[in-house]
């Protein structure tokens, strides 16, 4: 079974459980969310956990350096797997820069499948490395902030820190 090390990471003013594989990034959660939230996602993908603050470290580091604005990007390995889909949306979510946004529609239209919003709204929620993988970049076609698995709240703090240091 492969194992996921876990710490939390209290930075700038949130609280976020963070996984890490022995290949990269695993797991990033929402704000607040109690263990609760990496258990039940390590259920369903079969995973063990094991408390680890040294193998969580560099992670968590990049993690405080861009919530701190010291940098726009991770430039860390992930380890995430999704289906053929999801794997397109979550590419076309990294294409988006740094301090902007994109909608929904448009991310379907960049991965080929136009008539697709629905389902290129579920992949995004599907994104199990919140920030790192930035789905927090998209709103909806009205411009408004939409859904977000860390909760609007997270999801306009991240946006707002963008614009602030773009």
């Amino acid at each position: 079974m492969k194992r996921i090390f876990y710490n939390r990471l209290d930075v700038a003013g949130m609280a976020i459980y963070v996984g890490v594989s022995e290949r990269g990034l695993a797991f990033v959660g929402s704000d607040g969310a109690d263990l609760s939230e990496l258990e039940n996602w390590s259920e369903r993908m079969r995973v063990e956990l094991m408390a680890d603050v040294a193998k969580v470290r560099p992670y968590a580091d990049g993690i405080e350096a861009y919530l701190t604005g010291v940098q726009r990007d991770f430039g860390l390995p992930v380890d995430i797997s999704g289906t053929p889909f999801q794997e397109a949306v979550w590419q076309a979510l990294l294409a988006i820069p740094y301090g902007e946004t994109r909608t929904y529609s448009e991310i379907a239209n960049l991965i080929g499948k136009p008539k697709a919003v629905r389902a290129v709204g579920t992949a995004v929620g599907a994104n199990p490395v919140l920030m790192v993988v930035p789905c927090h970049r998209v709103i909806g076609k009205n411009g408004k902030i939409t859904g977000y698995r860390g909760g609007i709240a997270m999801k306009e703090r991240l946006l707002q820190l963008e614009t602030i240091r773009a």
